[in-house]
């Protein structure tokens, strides 16, 4: 189960982009939290803190305790995070509200394992198609990494989804027969031959 992170948040009644921007200047990350049937509630949480646990996380789909100022904790998913254009920096953050018992859709990284038996002793090259794979779980079953085991595959063989050993209560997404992993064949590199040029045949005296 993946870790559950904590934040302290406080509501906030500033709107329109201009108030966000002071405050994004004031040192806080705008945020909104929805779901389990309540009203939007707007928030805000200090941009540093943020940053730290997206720096510390393997992605950005985190179950959060919120810890909301004169509002108490709730169990919350990080939904969405929206970067700046240029510097990459948090601006807006979305969270759901939920339970034990709200079913979420995230993505979590997919690491490969091993080394393929095409690779080692054909030379074949390994091609990474998914790199991070959508699920839905409960809260409980939400893993921090997923992982592959490559080492049987042989040239020409493809790992697909419907072959991955998904922790208990996690379902992938989509379809089984998606491509994860492949082995393509050797590149062989072809040489050109050089030409060499005749000799000149010397001049007749």
């Amino acid at each position: 189960m993946s870790t559950i992170k904590s934040l302290t948040a406080e509501e906030r009644k500033r709107t329109g982009s201009g108030r966000l921007n002071q405050m994004r200047k004031e040192g806080w990350l705008p945020s909104v939290m929805y779901g389990l049937g309540n009203a939007n509630k707007n928030l805000k949480i200090n941009a540093r803190a943020f940053s730290d646990l997206l720096a510390h996380s393997t992605s950005e789909n985190i179950l959060i305790n919120l810890e909301i100022e004169g509002a108490g904790n709730s169990l919350a998913f990080l939904q969405a995070v929206q970067h700046h254009n240029l510097t990459g920096a948090p601006i807006h953050a979305d969270f759901l509200a939920i339970d034990e018992n709200t079913e979420i859709t995230a993505h979590v990284p997919l690491h490969l394992e091993g080394e393929s038996i095409g690779v080692k002793a054909s030379g074949g090259q390994l091609e990474h198609n998914v790199h991070s794979l959508e699920i839905r779980c409960l809260p409980i079953h939400l893993p921090d990494l997923l992982h592959a085991d490559v080492t049987a595959l042989q040239v020409g063989d493809s790992l697909h989804i419907g072959d991955l050993k998904l922790p208990e209560g996690v379902k992938a997404t989509h379809a089984p027969d998606v491509v994860v992993a492949h082995v393509a064949k050797p590149r062989v590199v072809i040489e050109e031959p050089v030409a060499v040029a005749a000799p000149a045949k010397g001049k007749k005296k």
